[in-house]
């Protein structure tokens, strides 16, 4: 047992003493959800200290003189010595820094960049890619605003995925994703490459971060179709401007200016507070340890390559094939791989 797990023993044991004599409701809180943040790390290690017990009197058993008896005792070290192996790794990954964040719901944001209607076409798909994987993990996501082209695509597009851990798995997609691949109205064959603009940011609630209602301008106007004109007579449409930053947030796709203000509201906080976290990170020269790369918009983090199905992660080096079945939403490779990179890098710190 190493001093880092009796240590880990002594701050569980000495949280619960305090709760039970703690009547103050935000102290119980706070104290509950540290003990909590220590409960996985804590039963794990009570675990490993029953069988490094186990190990240590089947050491006796190793030198007994009859032949069975050492046999089954050899045995029994193996497996005892691989269960105390594998169950040290996960205390490890347990006790790793986790970012608070990673609990989150999230705000996606994605955009079309270079290369025209077959950036929007493309920024459709990964919308699309992203609502699947969502259902499949049981998420739940709703549109806050979209801009659509002519031929069906999106010059932008931003939602919001609500469930378990959210951010902590989409925070990865941040950065410019690249597709090389034949337009349909391509005649002469020609691969074409266009980029699409993924940001994604932790929803933040209003009582976790305030906005001074002095801080905001809210306009009100008809909401505006395809090209430009109004699609309706009452002044639903929702601009939001975050006076210090110059950061802006619109809605207008809801019937109602009270649901479209709420959803440009989602908006703005996830946005000034990204805006006032990366200020702070380059101030203090820094770099977000719990996002692999930079997480900016101007990084390309990934390339769709269809003539060949391929698709490469830049910041692992790693490629995946099946490029129609990850856009269907099965992502989950290129996440988890993802996600084991982190933990190594956080291993490293």
């Amino acid at each position: 047992m190493t001093k880092q797990f009796e240590k880990i023993i002594k701050q569980y044991e000495d949280l619960s003493q305090k709760l039970s004599f703690t009547t103050d409701s935000q102290e119980l809180k706070r104290l509950g959800k540290k003990q909590a943040g220590l409960s996985m790390a804590y039963e794990q290690i009570m675990d490993l200290k029953k069988l490094e017990k186990q190990a240590e009197e089947n050491q006796k058993y190793l030198k007994d003189k009859d032949p069975d008896v050492r046999q089954l005792a050899e045995e029994e070290d193996t497996s005892l010595k691989t269960k105390i192996g594998d169950l040290k790794l996960k205390i490890e990954e347990a006790l790793l820094p986790k970012d608070p964040l990673n609990e989150k719901d999230a705000i996606v944001e994605i955009r079309a960049a270079a290369g025209g209607d077959e950036s929007s076409l493309f920024a459709g798909e990964l919308f699309r890619m992203y609502s699947k994987y969502a259902e499949t993990n049981k998420w739940k996501t709703s549109l806050n605003s979209q801009s659509r082209n002519e031929i069906g695509g999106f010059k932008e597009v931003i939602f919001s995925i609500k469930g378990k851990n959210v951010y902590g798995d989409m925070k990865f997609e941040s950065g410019v994703h690249r597709v090389q691949r034949v337009p349909e109205t391509e005649k002469t064959g020609r691969v074409h490459t266009s980029t699409v603009t993924v940001a994604v940011l932790p929803k933040i609630e209003e009582a976790d971060f305030k906005i001074e209602p002095k801080d905001l301008k809210i306009e009100t106007s008809t909401s505006q179709g395809a090209g430009g004109q109004s699609v309706n007579t009452t002044y639903s449409a929702i601009k939001i401007t975050h006076l210090p930053s110059g950061i802006t947030a619109q809605s207008q796709d809801e019937r109602s200016q009270i649901q479209n203000r709420a959803k440009a509201m989602e908006v703005i906080v996830a946005r000034v507070f990204n805006y006032y976290e990366e200020k702070k990170q380059k101030e203090l020269k820094e770099q977000r340890l719990s996002q692999i790369g930079t997480g900016d918009r101007s990084e390309k983090i990934r390339t769709y390559n269809f003539p060949q199905d391929r698709i490469t992660d830049h910041r692992i080096n790693q490629n995946w094939n099946q490029t129609n079945e990850i856009l269907n939403g099965k992502l989950w490779p290129i996440i988890d791989a993802l996600k084991a990179k982190e933990k190594k890098q956080l291993k490293n710190i």
